[in-house]
């Protein structure tokens, strides 16, 4: 069964099918229900941990989720695409121009809209969903280039470490020093023990609980914790855990912690068509997917054309320019980051938070779309020129491409 959970298509499908029953039952008339066990509450009050059970998917079992980003932007860092200066500058100019341009243009819609106060809600649609728009290439993807997730790839885990920094920054209301303190210390020891080579679940597992408790009692959103571990698991040398710890956890991560999550998370009551279409029709639902599916791609492909056009970075060999179109639409599939984004800038429950959530559904499930749109027909020519390489009339063992 963890073997399945670690495909990217399964944790994708899971993903989705998450979503879709929390919809399905948010606009049901069991609705109540659904509200009733997200708000119901449990945890230990003296240690300020009595929480909303979304809440705990939020900040708890997602930490888990952002534990294995930590541990594969470690292994990027230090032993990936990102250790190269030359290979990494294209996408990470390219995630660094997928965020910029959601933001302006969400601060834009709502500018022109009048509603100033929404403008706290501006890094909804600059995240990409890693597990989701590795899943769509997964299924649209047999013939494609290599390259062309190696960039996706990049471009998601920068893009990520980029969000995960905005809501440290943007997203703390109040900062606890004497919590944050403290919260050095077991992180300290976890680092220490990992650095050493301990695997022993009974020793990283409290250090771990205590250095997300201490985080989130700081104010910083706990799910922080969970990257700082992961960057403190050894990649290179004889300790080399890195490998263990994501092959262990994801499928946690994918099976359990993102499907928990995004059921909380994407449970908006839309109230019919006629309600969809007063949420499509907000400033803030607009500009998020609007964001997503417009200033995603836009950011992506430009930046990245620039960047070739202007400096010594170069494409890929391997990719053209519509490849790149694809990617840079996948881009657009925001979900898990861009849910939890939502609701840190809205507040859960929120009208405001249900109309960045339509936004971030509908976005994502478009860009979705109409990425694999594109990957498709690309995947169609990459066939044909596969086949073309492979096809050998005359059985001499050389494909006749290659003779004169």
């Amino acid at each position: 069964m963890s073997e399945v959970l670690r495909r990217e298509t399964v944790g994708g499908l899971l993903l989705l099918a998450a979503a879709g029953a929390a919809l399905v039952w948010a606009n049901s008339p069991w609705a109540a229900a659904y509200r009733a066990v997200s708000e119901f509450t449990f945890g230990p009050e003296s240690l300020h941990l009595r929480l909303s059970v979304s809440s705990w998917a939020a900040d708890g079992l997602l930490a888990i989720f952002f534990f294995v980003v930590g541990v594969e932007l470690k292994r990027e860092f230090v032993a990936g695409d990102l250790r190269d200066p030359a290979r990494a500058a294209l996408p990470i100019a390219a995630a660094i121009g997928g965020m910029a341009v959601p933001a302006a243009i969400f601060v834009g819609v709502n500018l022109v809209a009048g509603d100033s106060e929404n403008l706290g809600g501006w890094a909804v649609p600059i995240a990409t969903d890693i597990a989701f728009a590795l899943a769509v290439l997964a299924v649209v993807s047999t013939h494609l280039p290599t390259a062309l997730r190696t960039f996706l790839l990049t471009l998601a885990v920068v893009d990520d470490l980029l969000a995960i920094t905005v809501i440290a920054v943007f997203y703390t209301d109040h900062l606890a020093v004497g919590p944050l303190a403290l919260a050095l210390l077991p992180a300290g020891l976890f680092a220490l023990a990992v650095q050493r080579g301990s695997t022993r679940w009974w020793i990283l597992l409290p250090l771990a609980a205590a250095t997300w408790a201490l985080v989130h009692a700081s104010g910083i959103h706990a799910t922080v914790a969970g990257v700082v571990l992961g960057f403190t698991v050894p990649v290179l040398g004889r300790h080399a855990l890195a490998e263990h710890f994501e092959h262990l956890l994801r499928p946690i991560s994918a099976g359990v912690a993102v499907p928990v999550f995004a059921f909380f998370a994407a449970g908006v009551t839309v109230g019919g068509w006629s309600g969809l279409g007063d949420a499509l029709g907000n400033a803030v639902t607009i500009g998020v997917l609007a964001g997503l599916v417009l200033g995603k791609p836009i950011g992506v492909l430009s930046t990245t054309f620039l960047l070739a056009k202007f400096t010594r970075a170069q494409l890929d060999d391997d990719l053209g320019w519509r490849d790149v179109l694809g990617v840079a639409l996948l881009a657009g599939i925001g979900f898990t980051v861009s849910l939890l984004i939502g609701e840190l800038a809205f507040g859960y429950g929120t009208v405001t938070g249900a109309d960045a959530k339509i936004g971030v559904l509908v976005g994502s499930v478009v860009a979705g779309m109409l990425a694999a749109a594109v990957l498709v027909s690309r995947n169609a020519v990459y066939r044909r020129i596969h086949q073309r390489e492979t096809v050998d009339d005359d059985g001499d063992g050389v494909p006749d491409v290659y003779e004169p």
